[in-house]
């Protein structure tokens, strides 16, 4: 019966608008949101530019070799005021290179910073995942909002159809005596009240359509409406306690909140060993040329070649700084309690998702038994109404609420297979293991 009202429900007053050959489903729309989303492909260069961290990082602990080069001319001149006068003018040609090459041996900051780099690289595939996880819930929500709001179309329009057809039987019996104008004035009423409504529904799938549009970069075409083949179950395992363990230990924004505190208990680190001294291997070739070109009044010529090298150890000791090293310590360790009480966020946060996302999983499948059985009761009710308004123990405006009853009794069936797919998603959004096969999975129970 679940099924069978499912295809009732959400199937045949969507599935005639195309055939299902020309439609989408969700897993074409999911494809062209990993391909065209802004916020994913930002994403992604995110993650490629923060994979640079390492090795710059890496950088401070291995060999730097420098080449500094320069060549220069020099204008001499000197007058000795003598009897009689003497004066001297040279140019000089100076050329001269520099290599020098340098190996830290020890550096406890640059030591602390690779090992920060790697847990910001590590942080990185979390966010990455995060960020794809949103985007199938994002495109799930927008596809199913989409289809629910093509449903309140159908349904509006049904409704329109079976109150305008009502509004006629009503001129016509008062027009021959058997009815007041009372039930006339009614059933136009409830016709006026549709018409608005209608214009509501349009402007609400147009909304919904702009959402989907914005993920996926393109004007959605007709959308696949779900089959006959899904029915809502239970989470495995159905325990609540079980789902908010793995949350708190898996949940993406928990692991991004942990590699915050990991990288900020390092910074503490990193900070302290601004204390300690640092030795490195040093060397360095300079090589220079000087020459003098010889003037009118001098014949002699003046160069000279130099080559100067040395390699050795260089220690540098930090004796006082002004306090400066002190306070960025003291920042650092503010910044490692921050980090600690965001990571209790996270974790109380992905608990109360966790808890949120499973009671809307069971309350859900316990939401669609009764729906489908209110659909039956509305559905039952309509027709004794509708048989007292011809035996006379029922007005007009009975039949008229008691069909709008069952329109919306109708819809909120839709809406509770709704609410239990994107429940179910959140649920295991909310553990981190949200990943690309579940819409696949989701895809074919949906396609019936």
């Amino acid at each position: 019966m679940l099924k069978r009202t499912l295809v009732f429900v959400l199937g045949a007053a969507m599935g005639a608008v195309l055939p299902s050959a020309a439609a989408e489903d969700l897993l074409q729309i999911y494809g062209d949101a990993l391909a065209n989303d802004p916020t994913l492909a930002s994403a992604r260069a995110n993650w490629l530019a923060i994979q640079e961290a390492v090795p710059q990082a890496r950088a401070g602990l291995l060999p730097s070799v420098t080449l500094v080069a320069n060549a220069n001319r020099q204008n001499f001149y000197e007058k000795l005021h003598t009897d009689p006068s003497v004066s001297v003018t040279e140019n000089f040609p100076a050329y001269n290179y520099t290599v020098s090459a340098s190996q830290p041996l020890y550096r406890k900051q640059n030591i602390v910073a690779l090992d920060q780099a790697k847990q910001t690289v590590g942080q990185s595939d979390f966010v990455l995942a995060s960020v794809r996880q949103d985007l199938i819930v994002r495109v799930a929500q927008a596809y199913l909002d989409v289809l629910l709001a093509r449903f309140n179309i159908e349904l509006t329009e049904s409704q329109k159809a079976a109150v305008s057809e009502n509004l006629a039987q009503a001129k016509r019996n008062f027009e021959v005596g058997t009815a007041t104008i009372t039930d006339t004035n009614d059933a136009q009423a409830k016709y006026d009240q549709i018409v608005a409504q209608e214009i509501s529904t349009q402007n609400d799938l147009d909304n919904k359509l702009a959402a989907l549009r914005a993920i996926i970069g393109r004007a959605p075409k007709e959308l696949k409406p779900f089959g006959g083949g899904f029915a809502p179950q239970l989470p495995t395992p159905n325990t609540l306690d079980a789902w908010i363990e793995a949350a708190v230990r898996d949940n993406p924004q928990v692991r991004i909140a942990q590699a915050n505190y990991d990288i900020a208990v390092l910074e503490v680190d990193r900070q302290r060993a601004g204390h300690y001294p640092t030795l490195d291997l040093v060397a360095s070739l300079n090589q220079g040329y000087a020459g003098a070109t010889p003037s009118l009044s001098s014949t002699n010529t003046v160069a000279n070649d130099s080559r100067v090298g040395l390699i050795g150890v260089q220690l540098n000791v930090p004796l006082y700084l002004g306090g400066l090293i002190d306070s960025r310590v003291r920042q650092a360790v503010a910044n490692q309690e921050r980090t600690r009480q965001d990571l209790e966020t996270a974790r109380r946060s992905a608990q109360l998702s966790a808890q949120t996302a499973f009671n809307g999983v069971t309350s859900g499948v316990a939401q669609v038994t009764a729906f489908e059985q209110a659909v039956k009761s509305a559905q039952v009710s309509y027709d004794s109404t509708k048989l007292g308004l011809e035996v006379g123990v029922r007005t007009n405006l009975d039949v008229l609420n008691q069909q709008q009853q069952v329109f919306q009794t109708r819809f909120n069936l839709a809406q509770s297979y709704y609410n239990f797919v994107i429940s179910g998603l959140k649920l295991k959004q909310a553990v981190g293991t949200l990943s690309d096969p579940d819409v696949d999975e989701l895809n074919r129970a949906l396609g019936g």
